[in-house]
C-alpha cells in the first residue's frame, strides 16, 4: 500500500523422518504425500486471499540444487567437516537435544523439551557444521540489532540459549533417506533444518554460479516475480511459529555469516492457538477447520479475527463464541452499522449524493490514528491498528448520535448534509484501513461510497488523505448489508 515492491515468500518444508513416517501411514509415497499436502495450503491461501508472489516447495529442483551448492561451498571452505552424532532425537520437532534437556526420566522414557514426544537415541556417522564458533558474533548481533529477536519477551530466552554456548550442528543424515543428497558424501542426506531454511535463498533468485562454480541456474521453476537477489535480501522480516524461533534466530544467521550474506532484519515469531483453551489435537478432535470457518463467516471475517482476537506473537485461544462476538460487536455493530446508518440516510434524504464539501471535523483524530497505527504496523502490532480503527468508527458513531441527522434534515437539511459530509471522511478512510486485513469487503465498503477504482491503488493515499481524495457529489451505491448479523 505505501508504494513499496514487496516479494512475499512462503512454501512447504518437505523433507526428513517426519514427512517419510506421515506418508507410510498414509499409504504413499512421501513424493506423493508433499504434494498433496502443498496443494492443500495453496488452496487454502487463495480462499484466505493470501498474496504471496511465490510459494516454494523444498523438493523443487531450484532448492535441491541451492541447497547442495550451498553445502559443497561450506564444506570446501571448511565450516563443515565429517564426524559422528550420538544424542536423543525427536522425530516430531526434527531436533536433536542433550540429556540434561530432556523431560521425563530413563526409567520411564526421556521426552522431547519441546513437545513431550519420546526421543530416541541416534548414532551415526554425520558432517558437523561449525556452529560453535558463531556464539559471540550472534550475541554481538543481537545487542547492535535489538529488533532482530521479535517479540520482545522471545528474544531473552534466543540470547541465554547462546550464552550457554552452541554445539557445532549435525547438518547431514546417513539413515534418513527421505532428504536432498549431500553432493560430497554418498549415502548421506541434508539435515532437514539446514535443508528447509536456505529456501529463502532458493526462491529469491539467489545465483547458484556464485557458488562452488556452478554455473547453472536453480531451475526454470523461478517465480513470476521480476525480482533480483540483490532486491530481495536480506529480507526485512520472517515470519515464523515460536517453535521454530530458534532455528531461525541461531543456525540460520550463523549459516548466512558463514556464506558472507547479511542478515534478516527481523524475525518475527508468531504465537500458538489453542481451541476453548485446549491444545488443537486430532485425537481430540478439536482442530478447527479454516474452509469451515470461511464457509461460516467469510474469509475476510476470519481474517480479521484471527488478527483482533490477541496480541500478534502471543498464544490464542480460538472458540465459536469469541469469533461470534467480535463478528456481531465489532463488525456487525460498530463497523457495518456505521456505513449502513450514512448510507441509509444520505439515499434516503439527498438522493444517493452530498454536494458539500466537509469542514475536516474528524481530521485531527485521524491524523493522530495515522501516525500510532504506522508506528503499530512496523512492529507487526496488527491488534492495535485493528483497535485504533475501531475507536474511530465508534467516535463517529457517538457523532451520528449527538447530532441526530434523522432529526436534523427535517429541520436544517443543509447542516444535516453538513453532518454527513463528514462522516463519509470516516467511510473512506475506514475503508482504506481495513483493506490489508479485509480485502474484498473493504472493496465492498468502496464502491458503496461511490468510488469506481480498485481501492488497493489508492488506498494509501485514502488513509493519508481522505479529504484531498473526496470529490463532493459522487453518487453512492448502498447494497446489501456488509456484515449481517450473526446467531
Amino acid at each position: 500500500m505505501q508504494g513499496e515492491k514487496v516479494f512475499f515468500l512462503t512454501g512447504t518444508d518437505e523433507h526428513g523422518s517426519k514427512i517419510a513416517q506421515a506418508s507410510l501411514q498414509a499409504g504413499i509415497t512421501p513424493e506423493a504425500y508433499a504434494t498433496r499436502t502443498a496443494e492443500e495450503f495453496k488452496s487454502l491461501w487463495k480462499l484466505l486471499n493470501i498474496s504471496n508472489d511465490d510459494f516454494i516447495r523444498t523438493t523443487e529442483t531450484r532448492h535441491i540444487k541451492t541447497v547442495q551448492a550451498i553445502l559443497t561451498r561450506l564444506y570446501d571452505q571448511g565450516e563443515i567437516y565429517k564426524g559422528f552424532y550420538e544424542d536423543w532425537y525427536c522425530v516430531a520437532c526434527e531436533s536433536f537435544w542433550l540429556e540434561n534437556q530432556l523431560k521425563g526420566a530413563a526409567s520411564s522414557g526421556w521426552q522431547c523439551p519441546e513437545c513431550a514426544r519420546p526421543v530416541e537415541k541416534l548414532k551415526e556417522e554425520s558432517y558437523f557444521f561449525k556452529l560453535s564458533k558463531y556464539g559471540d558474533r550472534l550475541l554481538q548481533h543481537y545487542k547492535e540489532n535489538p529488533d532482530f529477536l521479535s517479540p520482545y519477551h522471545r528474544a531473552q530466552e534466543m540470547i541465554q540459549f547462546v550464552r550457554q554456548g552452541l554445539k557445532d550442528l549435525s547438518v547431514s543424515r546417513l539413515k534418513e533417506k527421505w532428504g536432498i543428497p549431500v553432493p560430497f558424501a554418498l549415502g548421506h542426506t541434508a539435515y532437514v533444518w539446514f535443508d528447509a531454511l536456505i529456501n529463502y535463498l532458493s526462491a529469491t533468485h539467489y545465483e547458484l554460479k556464485s557458488l562452488a562454480g556452478i554455473e547453472d541456474q536453480a531451475s526454470p521453476q523461478i517465480s513470476s516475480s521480476n525480482f533480483k537477489f540483490e532486491e530481495t535480501w536480506p529480507c526485512d522480516i520472517h515470519f515464523v511459529g515460536k517453535e521454530i524461533f530458534r532455528f531461525h534466530t541461531v543456525i540460520w544467521p550463523a549459516m548466512l555469516m558463514a556464506l558472507g550474506l547479511p542478515l534478516p532484519k527481523k524475525v518475527f515469531a508468531h504465537g500458538w492457538w489453542t481451541v476453548e483453551g485446549d491444545k488443537m489435537s486430532k485425537s481430540k478432535g478439536n482442530i478447527v477447520d479454516p474452509v469451515e470457518v470461511c464457509k461460516e463467516f467469510g474469509a475476510d471475517s476470519f481474517r480479521y479475527f484471527l488478527l483482533r482476537e490477541m496480541p500478534f506473537g502471543a498464544d490464542g485461544d480460538f472458540s465459536k463464541i469469541a469469533l461470534l462476538k467480535r463478528y456481531n460487536f465489532e463488525l456487525a455493530n460498530d463497523l457495518g452499522n456505521l456505513f449502513s446508518r450514512i448510507l441509509t440516510l444520505i439515499e434516503k434524504n439527498f438522493s444517493g449524493v452530498i454536494r458539500k464539501m466537509p469542514k475536516g471535523f474528524f481530521m485531527p483524530l485521524i491524523l493522530e490514528k495515522n501516525k500510532k497505527i504506522t508506528e503499530s504496523f512496523e512492529k507487526s502490532a496488527f491488534q492495535e491498528v485493528l483497535e485504533d480503527g475501531l475507536s474511530v468508527a465508534r467516535e463517529a458513531n457517538r457523532y451520528l448520535e449527538v447530532n441526530a441527522p434523522w432529526k436534523l434534515v427535517k429541520t436544517n437539511p443543509e447542516l444535516c448534509e453538513s453532518v454527513l459530509a463528514e462522516t463519509l471522511i470516516v467511510l473512506r478512510w475506514l475503508s482504506a484501513l481495513y483493506h490489508p486485513f479485509m480485502p474484498e469487503l473493504s472493496q465492498r465498503m468502496w464502491q458503496q461510497l461511490g468510488e469506481l477504482s480498485k481501492l488497493e491503488e489508492v488506498a494509501m493515499k485514502v488513509f493519508r488523505e481522505p479529504i484531498a481524495t473526496y470529490s463532493p457529489g459522487t453518487r453512492i451505491q448502498k447494497q446489501e448489508i456488509l456484515f449481517p448479523r450473526k446467531a
